[in-house]
């Protein structure tokens, strides 16, 4: 009986070496693709990609390599993390004494009825305890005083060219008694 050996080497101990290299490669490349797949997993989001990065490790050693060059840098639970730290961090921005004046822009803190920088009044206070109040507010939380809202801002009257004594202007209207 002819024993026929691997890449025809007829030697026993030989033969068996290359044998056990070859089992060994098949091994590691099929641990490469299951590597592959799993890190797919945990970098990709999208199943068609992780499938075809898995597809592609099946060529041995070379789409693993492939992979690996243009696999994404972070795995999604530290893309998520990520996130959920910025969002935290732009909550405890936001709870911050910090706010603009909207007219100048100046920081100003949340209890400043007018602006240090353009005196514009950012707030009215309330008639019992002086307290800052919010415009939309209907009560006063610090005293708890109903606030009167006031449909629109006070506007100043112009005088009209009638009272001022223009001649061109038209009469007034009747009088009714």
């Amino acid at each position: 009986m002819v024993h026929f050996g691997v890449f025809g080497i007829n030697s026993g101990g030989l033969n068996t070496a290359v044998k056990l290299l070859i089992l060994f490669l098949v091994v590691i490349w099929l641990a490469l693709v299951y590597y592959t797949y799993a890190d797919a997993r945990r970098r990709i989001a999208d199943p068609m990609l992780i499938g075809c990065a898995t597809l592609a490790s099946f060529f041995p050693y070379v789409g693993t390599i492939v992979y690996m060059i243009v696999r994404p840098a972070e795995y999604l639970d530290d893309v998520r993390e990520r996130e959920l730290e910025m969002a935290a961090a732009e909550a405890r921005i936001q709870r911050l004494d910090y706010f603009l004046c909207p007219h100048c822009d100046y920081q100003v803190e949340k209890d400043f009825i007018r602006c240090p920088s353009c005196t514009r009044k950012l707030k009215d206070p309330c008639v019992t305890c002086a307290k800052p109040l919010d415009p939309e507010w209907r009560l006063c939380p610090y005293c708890e005083t109903e606030v009167v809202q006031q449909s629109a801002a006070p506007r100043r009257r112009r005088r009209r060219r009638s009272e001022e004594g223009d001649p061109s202007s038209p009469p007034p209207g009747p009088v009714e008694a």
